[in-house]
């Protein structure tokens, strides 16, 4: 039977699915970035409906429980996201400051 919350899930994954396919249309994000946001939302579908399909995986991890896999590797990539955006805010923050000067440098004049 399926659960009010794998319904709201799954309407929310084809939602994520239409907006990495549409970034992707719009030459927002490349290929390589297209597949990965795809094999991560289908992932997600898979362990939504089939939660049972990790257990091999927390096995091999020796991990409690199969459904901890996805919750850890979750927080690993956030970390490693939230990682990356630092990085680009700072290269655009580098930038900024660098424009500003030659803006500044070149009224002084």
């Amino acid at each position: 039977m399926i659960s009010i919350l794998q319904i709201i899930v799954t309407l929310f994954i084809v939602f994520a699915l239409s907006r990495a396919i549409f970034r992707f249309r719009d030459k927002q994000i490349n290929l390589l970035e297209l597949v990965f946001w795809c094999l991560l939302w289908i992932a997600a579908g898979v362990v939504l409906f089939i939660p049972q399909a990790t257990n091999p995986i927390a096995r091999l991890l020796n991990v409690g429980r199969g459904i901890d896999v996805p919750v850890y590797l979750s927080i690993v990539l956030l970390f490693y996201l939230v990682f990356r955006l630092y990085v680009k805010l700072d290269s655009i923050n580098q930038n900024i400051t660098k424009i500003v000067r030659e803006v500044a440098i070149k009224k002084k004049k």
